[in-house]
């Protein structure tokens, strides 16, 4: 399974889409900040949309339409 997700910050300000296919994961590595990069900077911590997908191709696809 693959999801593509939005997450955002505390005042809805800034938006991060991205593919995992560990969403709950992905999610705490978010929330915890433990990769450095744009999400950290603007941390970006509350999950606030995701679809799933069968296919990664199609997740990447729908990462795509949705960028």
């Amino acid at each position: 399974m693959y999801y593509v997700y939005i997450m955002t910050n505390e005042h809805n300000t800034t938006l991060y889409v991205g593919v995992t296919n560990d969403l709950t994961r992905r999610v705490y590595e978010h929330k915890y900040e433990v990769n450095k990069g744009f999400t950290k900077q603007y941390q970006l911590h509350k999950l606030i949309y995701f679809e799933t997908f069968f296919e990664v191709n199609d997740a990447i696809a729908r990462e795509k339409q949705l960028k």
